[in-house]
């Protein structure tokens, strides 16, 4: 039977891992990112070899921390590239976006290309907000554009949505949870009201405190 997350009409069409590099460091969380790659591309019926993505991040060097990006395409083809690493952030603003995620989508599993809702997005930020947090059908919170959520109940908890949310295991996230500093629970925006804090999380940047520009309700103009 046909994989059915196989996606052949897509030209273009690649897996990613993005991950910071440091001097004397090397890839951060590279294992996790592999791992995840390795998932994705059996989900979608890709070659992947392992050793090749390793040998390409064995290359990396240099005295300066850097931004990696990792692609496989359909045919196994990989690509790495490198970009500086972003300005660290004291904190990021966000707001919640109009348009919702399908939960019972399965591409929102799996970090690949096909991220045209989220480009969106983020070319339509309002000024001084950096993120959008989408919600689902159902009102619960999911992810960012670029981004997991993690939200620090009244009684000190941090809260994380669960992948049946719609959202994306980012290895960030992910390294959370196995170390047991957050878990799992469905979270909609009166979570974020109570919360006595927010982050957004991703493998590049790490954790950024995060603030809601909202008065409490809706205020992501994009749709």
């Amino acid at each position: 039977m046909e994989n059915p997350l196989c996606a052949p009409d897509e030209p273009g069409f690649r897996l990613i891992e993005t991950f910071g590099y440091l001097p004397a460091v090397g890839v951060l969380r590279r294992q996790m990112h592999l791992t995840r790659m390795a998932r994705s591309a059996i989900a979608f019926g890709i070659p992947f070899d392992v050793a090749g993505a390793g040998r390409l991040l064995d290359g990396l060097s240099g005295e300066a921390a850097l931004r990696g990006r990792l692609t496989l395409a359909a045919d196994g083809a990989l690509d790495l590239s490198i970009a500086e690493m972003p300005a660290k952030a004291d904190h990021w603003r966000f707001v919640i976006a109009a348009a919702r995620l399908n939960s019972n989508d399965v591409f929102l599993q799996h970090k690949t290309t096909r991220r045209t809702l989220y480009d969106k997005a983020r070319a339509a930020l309002p000024q001084g907000v950096d993120e959008y947090i989408f919600l689902n059908e159902r009102g619960e919170i999911c992810e960012g554009t670029i981004t997991n959520i993690v939200v620090t109940a009244p009684d000190g908890t941090r809260l994380t949505p669960p992948l049946s949310a719609g959202c994306l295991p980012g290895v960030y996230r992910q390294g959370l949870l196995e170390a047991g500093l957050v878990r799992e629970a469905i979270l909609t925006p009166l979570d974020l009201m109570a919360a006595a804090g927010i982050c957004l999380t991703n493998s590049l940047r790490g954790e950024i405190p995060a603030i809601w520009a909202s008065d409490g309700g809706q205020s992501g103009q994009f749709a």
